[in-house]
């Protein structure tokens, strides 16, 4: 009877220790992580370059993680603008992160155009699920500083009998000339007297010179709470004229919401307002409209109420999109004559102004610039892509 006792009691303690050293000696599972990868952008430039895809894990192991990877044309393609690969990467254990290098090529002309993309692919996870299977790769190319554009359309010539050229800006330099235009940064008060929706900047995003051409360019885009960026120059206290014939060749953006203006404003206007300081509007377009452009004249009457008196041009085919056209006043200082490509459309006189309160045989500066929304055009509308630009050939006066 004792001997059964006692082997039955070792029975128990066996099988209690042979319990005790399994529990013990069990190592915990393995953590399975989630991967994630993030988009990434790269500038291109005119040198080939790096993008780095960053693939995280949202916890470490202790074993080694590792996912298989392709890469996808998008709207860029390889092998002209990235390097196409496609393999297995490993997060070692213990780490929460890797990157994935990409080349990028650069564009030796720098071509400004629609960024390019293309999209990472992950599939068949090991030790690891995944949070996250694609990331887009995007090459920032709408910041280049070549952009080509048709140059075709109508042109004026160097010379007029009984005129003198008085400065032009031929605009083919790398840089817009600081000696004669100013940026006005901003959204003035109340958008500009308009309730225009965009900020305007200085940036070279915005306006820059490129194959003897200026640039503005508005885009839609969040700069400093606004929803959209442009450019407004000018050359007050730098240019001012007093009559003579302007010529202004440009090619304009035709898309609702968006406003050109090729303008000028009184050199006085700091010190008696608008309108008492006389607006020459040479040409404003509503994008809505493309085939029509305005001139107008803006004053204040004797009654110191604004007045003003405007015409409308309408091509007979196309858009002011299509080609370049030139933009002409014709001042002097009885009178002012608006054309496009030669074809007159508008005059206004001294005497219909009035004699004591005409503000045209004062000097008046340029202003250029693109304008989003407003009053007038309305604001953009899903029809409405962006960037959009005014291309503008030269500005010449002759006295």
């Amino acid at each position: 009877m004792l001997k059964k006792e006692c082997f039955s009691f070792l029975l128990v303690v066996c099988f209690a220790m042979n319990i005790s050293c399994k529990k013990g000696g069990n190592e915990p599972p393995p953590v399975v992580p989630v991967v994630k990868v993030e988009d990434a952008l790269q500038l291109r430039t005119t040198s080939d370059a790096v993008l780095y895809f960053v693939i995280t894990l949202n916890k470490t192991t202790t074993v080694p993680v590792s996912v298989d990877y392709t890469l996808v044309d998008g709207s860029a393609s390889a092998p002209g603008d990235y390097i196409k690969k496609s393999g297995t990467i490993t997060i070692p254990a213990n780490n929460a992160q890797v990157q994935l290098d990409v080349a990028i090529k650069g564009d030796p002309e720098d071509n400004r155009e629609n960024n390019l993309d293309f999209t990472l692919q992950l599939s068949n996870p090991e030790n690891c699920t995944l949070g996250v299977t694609s990331a887009m790769g995007t090459i920032i190319t709408e910041n280049g500083k070549n952009l080509t554009t048709d140059n075709t359309g109508y042109t004026t010539p160097l010379t007029y009998a009984g005129y003198t050229l008085a400065w032009s800006d031929e605009f083919s330099g790398e840089m817009l000339d600081a000696a004669a235009w100013n940026y006005e940064v901003g959204n003035g008060s109340g958008g500009w007297g308009n309730n225009e929706l965009e900020y305007y900047t200085n940036s070279n995003k915005n306006v820059f010179l490129s194959n003897g051409n200026l640039i503005i360019e508005a885009r839609k885009e969040s700069v400093t709470g606004f929803n959209y960026s442009s450019a407004r120059i000018t050359t007050q206290n730098k240019k001012t004229f007093t009559h003579g014939r302007i010529d202004i060749r440009a090619k304009l953006p035709v898309a609702k919401g968006i406003w050109p203006a090729l303008w000028m404003l009184g050199d006085n206007i700091s010190t008696v307002g608008w309108p008492a300081c006389g607006e020459i509007d040479i040409m404003e377009l509503v994008g809505q409209n493309p085939s029509t452009t305005y001139g107008t004249a803006h004053w204040q009457n004797a009654l110191a109420a604004h007045n003003s008196k405007n015409a409308g041009y309408n091509l007979t085919s196309g858009n002011f999109s299509q080609q370049f056209h030139v933009f002409s006043l014709v001042w002097t200082g009885n009178s002012m004559q608006w054309y496009v490509d030669d074809n007159l459309f508008l005059t206004t006189t001294k005497a219909e102004v009035g004699d004591a309160v005409y503000p045209f045989n004062k000097p008046q500066f340029f202003i250029f610039n693109v304008a989003v929304g407003g009053d007038w055009p309305g604001a953009p509308d899903g029809t409405t892509q962006f960037p959009q630009r005014m291309f503008v050939d030269y500005v010449r006066v002759f006295q």
